[in-house]
Protein backbone atom coordinates (compact mmCIF):
# COMPACT_ATOMS: atom_id res chain seq x y z
CA UNK A 1 0.00 0.00 0.00
CA UNK A 2 1.06 3.58 -0.62
CA UNK A 3 0.93 6.17 2.15
CA UNK A 4 -0.36 9.67 1.58
CA UNK A 5 1.85 12.63 2.45
CA UNK A 6 -0.30 13.21 5.53
CA UNK A 7 0.15 9.60 6.65
CA UNK A 8 3.90 9.80 6.12
CA UNK A 9 3.95 12.84 8.37
CA UNK A 10 1.70 11.18 10.96
CA UNK A 11 3.86 8.06 11.20
CA UNK A 12 7.21 9.71 10.49
CA UNK A 13 8.73 8.81 13.87
CA UNK A 14 7.99 5.14 13.20
CA UNK A 15 9.26 5.28 9.64
CA UNK A 16 12.55 6.76 10.88
CA UNK A 17 13.15 3.68 13.03
CA UNK A 18 15.29 1.16 11.18
CA UNK A 19 13.44 -1.74 12.85
CA UNK A 20 10.07 -0.42 11.70
CA UNK A 21 10.42 1.77 8.62
CA UNK A 22 7.86 1.99 5.87
CA UNK A 23 7.45 -1.79 5.60
CA UNK A 24 6.75 -2.12 9.31
CA UNK A 25 4.23 0.69 9.16
CA UNK A 26 2.52 -1.08 6.29
CA UNK A 27 2.30 -4.23 8.41
CA UNK A 28 0.59 -2.22 11.13
CA UNK A 29 -1.83 -0.70 8.65
CA UNK A 30 -2.81 -4.18 7.48
CA UNK A 31 -3.01 -5.69 10.98
CA UNK A 32 -6.17 -6.60 12.85
CA UNK A 33 -6.09 -6.48 16.66
CA UNK A 34 -8.94 -7.41 18.96
CA UNK A 35 -9.16 -5.85 22.43
CA UNK A 36 -11.34 -7.68 24.92
CA UNK A 37 -12.49 -5.16 27.48
CA UNK A 38 -12.67 -1.41 26.81
CA UNK A 39 -11.74 -0.72 30.43
CA UNK A 40 -8.60 -0.11 32.44
CA UNK A 41 -6.19 -2.16 30.31
CA UNK A 42 -8.01 -1.89 27.02
CA UNK A 43 -8.16 1.92 27.17
CA UNK A 44 -4.42 2.74 27.03
CA UNK A 45 -3.73 -0.22 24.74
CA UNK A 46 -6.37 0.95 22.26
CA UNK A 47 -5.10 4.54 22.41
CA UNK A 48 -1.57 3.61 21.46
CA UNK A 49 -2.51 1.01 18.87
CA UNK A 50 -4.76 3.54 17.15
CA UNK A 51 -2.07 6.22 17.35
CA UNK A 52 0.42 3.75 15.88
CA UNK A 53 -1.79 3.19 12.84
CA UNK A 54 -2.98 -0.38 13.41
CA UNK A 55 -5.45 -0.75 10.57
CA UNK A 56 -8.36 -2.48 12.29
CA UNK A 57 -9.06 -2.51 16.01
CA UNK A 58 -11.92 -4.51 17.46
CA UNK A 59 -13.42 -3.50 20.81
CA UNK A 60 -15.43 -6.04 22.81
CA UNK A 61 -17.35 -4.93 25.89
CA UNK A 62 -20.93 -5.31 26.99
CA UNK A 63 -20.79 -2.70 29.76
CA UNK A 64 -21.62 1.00 29.94
CA UNK A 65 -19.44 3.81 31.28
CA UNK A 66 -19.75 4.32 35.02
CA UNK A 67 -18.38 7.16 37.14
CA UNK A 68 -16.12 4.75 39.02
CA UNK A 69 -14.46 3.75 35.73
CA UNK A 70 -12.99 7.18 35.04
CA UNK A 71 -10.16 6.84 37.57
CA UNK A 72 -8.35 4.52 35.10
CA UNK A 73 -10.40 3.94 31.93
CA UNK A 74 -9.05 6.81 29.85
CA UNK A 75 -11.03 6.05 26.69
CA UNK A 76 -14.06 7.52 28.43
CA UNK A 77 -15.09 10.89 29.85
CA UNK A 78 -17.64 12.21 32.32
CA UNK A 79 -19.92 13.13 29.40
CA UNK A 80 -19.99 9.47 28.39
CA UNK A 81 -21.41 8.10 31.64
CA UNK A 82 -24.22 5.69 30.79
CA UNK A 83 -23.00 5.26 27.21
CA UNK A 84 -21.86 1.82 25.95
CA UNK A 85 -18.11 1.59 26.42
CA UNK A 86 -17.54 0.38 22.86
CA UNK A 87 -19.36 3.44 21.46
CA UNK A 88 -17.46 5.81 23.74
CA UNK A 89 -14.18 4.13 22.86
CA UNK A 90 -14.85 4.19 19.12
CA UNK A 91 -15.57 7.92 19.20
CA UNK A 92 -12.35 8.62 21.11
CA UNK A 93 -10.17 6.52 18.81
CA UNK A 94 -11.76 7.85 15.62
CA UNK A 95 -11.01 11.38 16.77
CA UNK A 96 -7.39 10.41 17.42
CA UNK A 97 -6.74 8.66 14.10
CA UNK A 98 -9.31 8.55 11.29
CA UNK A 99 -7.08 6.09 9.38
CA UNK A 100 -8.07 3.30 11.75
CA UNK A 101 -11.20 1.17 11.35
CA UNK A 102 -12.85 0.55 14.72
CA UNK A 103 -15.17 -2.47 14.85
CA UNK A 104 -17.31 -2.74 17.97
CA UNK A 105 -18.95 -5.70 19.68
CA UNK A 106 -21.34 -4.59 22.41
CA UNK A 107 -21.54 -7.97 24.04
CA UNK A 108 -20.12 -10.07 26.82
CA UNK A 109 -17.67 -12.67 25.54
CA UNK A 110 -18.89 -16.24 26.04
CA UNK A 111 -18.17 -19.68 24.65
CA UNK A 112 -20.84 -19.42 21.94
CA UNK A 113 -19.63 -16.18 20.35
CA UNK A 114 -15.91 -15.89 20.99
CA UNK A 115 -14.55 -17.99 18.13
CA UNK A 116 -16.71 -16.15 15.63
CA UNK A 117 -15.20 -12.85 16.80
CA UNK A 118 -11.58 -13.89 17.31
CA UNK A 119 -11.39 -15.56 13.90
CA UNK A 120 -11.21 -12.18 12.17
CA UNK A 121 -8.10 -11.01 14.07
CA UNK A 122 -4.35 -11.69 14.11
CA UNK A 123 -3.59 -10.61 17.68
CA UNK A 124 -5.87 -10.57 20.73
CA UNK A 125 -5.32 -8.36 23.78
CA UNK A 126 -7.09 -9.60 26.88
CA UNK A 127 -7.99 -6.83 29.31
CA UNK A 128 -10.76 -8.73 31.10
CA UNK A 129 -11.24 -8.45 34.85
CA UNK A 130 -12.21 -12.00 35.85
CA UNK A 131 -10.61 -15.42 35.75
CA UNK A 132 -13.37 -17.16 33.82
CA UNK A 133 -12.99 -14.82 30.85
CA UNK A 134 -9.19 -15.10 30.91
CA UNK A 135 -9.37 -18.86 30.63
CA UNK A 136 -12.02 -18.67 27.93
CA UNK A 137 -9.94 -16.21 25.89
CA UNK A 138 -6.81 -18.33 26.35
CA UNK A 139 -8.57 -21.48 25.16
CA UNK A 140 -10.28 -19.75 22.23
CA UNK A 141 -7.02 -18.17 21.04
CA UNK A 142 -5.42 -21.61 21.12
CA UNK A 143 -8.14 -23.13 18.94
CA UNK A 144 -8.14 -20.11 16.61
CA UNK A 145 -4.34 -19.99 16.36
CA UNK A 146 -4.26 -16.33 17.44
CA UNK A 147 -1.47 -14.68 19.40
CA UNK A 148 -2.71 -13.62 22.85
CA UNK A 149 -1.27 -10.71 24.83
CA UNK A 150 -2.62 -11.17 28.35
CA UNK A 151 -2.53 -8.47 31.00
CA UNK A 152 -3.89 -8.28 34.53
CA UNK A 153 -3.75 -5.81 37.42
CA UNK A 154 -4.53 -6.02 41.12
CA UNK A 155 -4.05 -3.32 43.75
CA UNK A 156 -0.45 -2.18 43.03
CA UNK A 157 0.75 -5.11 40.92
CA UNK A 158 0.49 -6.08 37.28
CA UNK A 159 1.30 -9.06 35.08
CA UNK A 160 1.95 -9.36 31.35
CA UNK A 161 2.41 -12.43 29.15
CA UNK A 162 2.46 -13.20 25.42
CA UNK A 163 0.94 -16.62 24.75
CA UNK A 164 1.65 -18.50 21.51
CA UNK A 165 1.23 -22.23 22.25
CA UNK A 166 0.85 -23.09 18.57
CA UNK A 167 4.45 -21.91 18.11
CA UNK A 168 5.74 -24.12 20.91
CA UNK A 169 5.37 -21.59 23.73
CA UNK A 170 3.25 -22.11 26.87
CA UNK A 171 -0.38 -21.08 27.25
CA UNK A 172 -2.09 -19.57 30.28
CA UNK A 173 -3.02 -23.02 31.55
CA UNK A 174 0.64 -24.06 31.58
CA UNK A 175 1.04 -21.51 34.35
CA UNK A 176 -2.33 -21.90 36.06
CA UNK A 177 -4.05 -25.11 34.98
CA UNK A 178 -7.43 -24.17 36.46
CA UNK A 179 -9.10 -20.99 37.75
CA UNK A 180 -9.03 -20.45 41.52
CA UNK A 181 -12.21 -21.37 43.39
CA UNK A 182 -14.89 -18.67 43.31
CA UNK A 183 -14.39 -16.23 46.17
CA UNK A 184 -10.74 -17.07 46.85
CA UNK A 185 -9.34 -13.96 45.14
CA UNK A 186 -11.13 -10.59 45.45
CA UNK A 187 -11.58 -8.57 42.28
CA UNK A 188 -10.59 -4.94 41.76
CA UNK A 189 -14.04 -3.68 42.71
CA UNK A 190 -13.58 -5.29 46.10
CA UNK A 191 -9.84 -4.82 46.66
CA UNK A 192 -9.12 -1.61 44.74
CA UNK A 193 -6.53 -0.85 42.07
CA UNK A 194 -4.10 2.00 41.43
CA UNK A 195 -5.45 3.80 38.38
CA UNK A 196 -2.13 4.46 36.65
CA UNK A 197 -1.22 0.78 36.99
CA UNK A 198 -3.73 0.09 34.23
CA UNK A 199 -1.85 2.54 32.03
CA UNK A 200 1.48 0.84 32.66
CA UNK A 201 0.31 -2.68 31.83
CA UNK A 202 -2.04 -1.62 29.01
CA UNK A 203 0.71 0.29 27.22
CA UNK A 204 3.05 -2.70 27.59
CA UNK A 205 0.35 -4.88 26.02
CA UNK A 206 0.22 -2.49 23.06
CA UNK A 207 4.02 -2.58 22.76
CA UNK A 208 4.09 -6.38 22.66
CA UNK A 209 1.27 -6.42 20.10
CA UNK A 210 3.18 -4.05 17.82
CA UNK A 211 6.34 -6.18 18.16
CA UNK A 212 4.35 -9.25 17.16
CA UNK A 213 2.83 -7.45 14.17
CA UNK A 214 6.02 -5.90 12.81
CA UNK A 215 8.45 -8.61 13.92
CA UNK A 216 11.18 -6.69 15.71
CA UNK A 217 12.74 -7.15 19.13
CA UNK A 218 12.41 -10.17 21.42
CA UNK A 219 8.92 -11.47 22.09
CA UNK A 220 7.84 -11.92 25.69
CA UNK A 221 6.46 -15.34 24.69
CA UNK A 222 7.66 -17.98 27.11
CA UNK A 223 8.00 -15.49 29.97
CA UNK A 224 5.85 -13.41 32.31
CA UNK A 225 6.60 -9.82 33.27
CA UNK A 226 5.72 -8.85 36.85
CA UNK A 227 5.45 -5.20 37.86
CA UNK A 228 5.23 -3.81 41.40
CA UNK A 229 4.28 -0.13 41.49
CA UNK A 230 5.10 0.18 45.20
CA UNK A 231 8.73 -0.80 44.70
CA UNK A 232 8.91 0.38 41.06
CA UNK A 233 10.38 -2.98 40.06
CA UNK A 234 9.98 -5.19 37.00
CA UNK A 235 10.80 -8.88 37.11
CA UNK A 236 10.70 -11.29 34.20
CA UNK A 237 10.30 -14.98 34.91
CA UNK A 238 10.29 -17.91 32.50
CA UNK A 239 7.08 -19.90 32.02
CA UNK A 240 7.88 -23.53 31.20
CA UNK A 241 5.62 -25.29 28.74
CA UNK A 242 3.74 -27.96 30.66
CA UNK A 243 3.62 -31.30 28.80
CA UNK A 244 0.64 -32.25 30.99
CA UNK A 245 -1.27 -29.04 30.21
CA UNK A 246 -4.96 -29.90 29.72
CA UNK A 247 -5.11 -27.60 26.67
CA UNK A 248 -1.78 -27.59 24.82
CA UNK A 249 -0.07 -30.62 26.38
CA UNK A 250 0.70 -33.92 24.71
CA UNK A 251 -2.58 -35.50 25.87
CA UNK A 252 -5.11 -32.64 26.06
CA UNK A 253 -8.38 -33.06 27.88
CA UNK A 254 -9.79 -29.71 26.69
CA UNK A 255 -10.63 -30.12 23.03
CA UNK A 256 -13.37 -27.52 22.60
CA UNK A 257 -15.12 -24.71 24.48
CA UNK A 258 -17.79 -26.85 26.09
CA UNK A 259 -16.35 -26.50 29.60
CA UNK A 260 -17.62 -24.35 32.45
CA UNK A 261 -16.63 -20.71 31.83
CA UNK A 262 -19.23 -19.18 34.15
CA UNK A 263 -18.14 -15.80 35.53
CA UNK A 264 -18.19 -15.37 39.30
CA UNK A 265 -17.21 -12.02 40.79
CA UNK A 266 -18.16 -12.72 44.38
CA UNK A 267 -15.60 -12.33 47.17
Amino acid sequence: MDFTEQQIERYSRHILLADVGGKGQQKMAQARVLIIGAGGLGSPAAFYLAAAGVGTIGLVDGDVVDLSNLQRQILHTTAGIGRPKVDSGKATLAALNPDVTITTYQTTIHAENILGIIGDYDVVLDGSDNFATRYLVNDACFFAGATLVSGSIFRFEGQLAVLKPRDGFPCYRCLYAEPPPAGLVPNCQEAGVLGVLAGTIGVLQAAEAIKEIVGFGQSLAGSMLLYDALDMTFRKTRIPKDPTCPLCGTHPTITDLSGDYAVSCSL
